[in-house]
């Protein structure tokens, strides 16, 4: 590792921006917005999975707050559900004398809170849509079989539901990749706040963001592979048999 890191500052040493401490804050922005996507992906992923099944509920009073939320957070910027979230837990009164302040002071949870509810607004879009589309043949099957609704929902819909909404999801997660940019407003140090940093210590503009736009490609069309990995292996039987 310390060769490793010598060769590194050898390479480095005629470059006036790049050095291994700025590099040190991309790294370090790297991991804080890898674990901001991640995480709100799947406490989102989560979320939606019990709410896009409500959201096709034959009751009102399940099926309407779960489209008052899906609405809301579909309908209004992800910036200012970040805003109104990181700077409007300060007004609920008495929060800042309870257990739940020293979590909520550090800008990354209120920030792993608005992106959790928007991704969570639109996976259950996402999957309801899904679920919505199941063919009538494979439920009658299930019916014919002498399945329950929640058996039939856990060996039948939603697994052909998960298949049918993987593209519609790989979207999503690379959309909230590309959103997670927006956390550094909130004093979040992730890649587009190191990026930041840079430009203000050495008034490069050109090499700060190109460098994290090649950071943020890479990351994409990591996803991007793993996605058309995943549907090849889970969409084969709908390819037609060759010969």
């Amino acid at each position: 590792m310390e060769s490793l890191m010598n060769w590194l500052q050898a390479q480095l040493a005629d470059n006036s921006i790049f050095t291994l401490q700025t590099l040190s804050y991309y790294g370090d922005g790297l991991v804080t917005t890898v674990q901001l996507v991640f995480l709100s992906l799947i406490i989102g992923l989560v979320l939606a999975v019990p709410l896009a099944i409500g959201r096709g509920s034959k009751h009102a009073w399940i099926r309407l707050p779960i489209f008052f939320y899906c609405y809301v957070f579909r309908g209004t910027p992800l910036l200012v559900q970040l805003y109104l979230i990181y700077y409007g837990v300060v007004f609920v009164e008495g929060i800042q004398d309870t257990w739940l302040w020293v979590i909520l002071e550090k800008p990354f949870v209120p920030a792993l809170i608005a992106f959790t509810l928007n991704t969570g607004a639109y996976t259950t879009e996402i999957f309801r849509g899904a679920i919505k589309s199941t063919p009538k043949g494979e439920i009658e099957a299930a019916r014919a079989y002498g399945m329950s609704r929640a058996l039939m929902l856990r060996r039948i819909v939603l697994p052909s539901a998960f298949r049918r909404a993987l593209p519609a999801y790989g979207n999503e997660v690379i959309f909230m990749l590309h959103a997670s940019a927006i956390a550094s407003v909130v004093t979040i140090m992730d890649l587009t706040g190191a990026a930041r940093f840079v430009y203000a210590r050495f008034y490069a503009p050109f090499d700060a963001f190109l460098f994290v736009a090649a950071i943020y490609l890479c990351l994409t069309f990591t996803i991007i592979y793993f996605f058309r990995h995943l549907e090849k292996r889970l969409l084969a039987h709908l390819k037609p048999a060759s010969g």
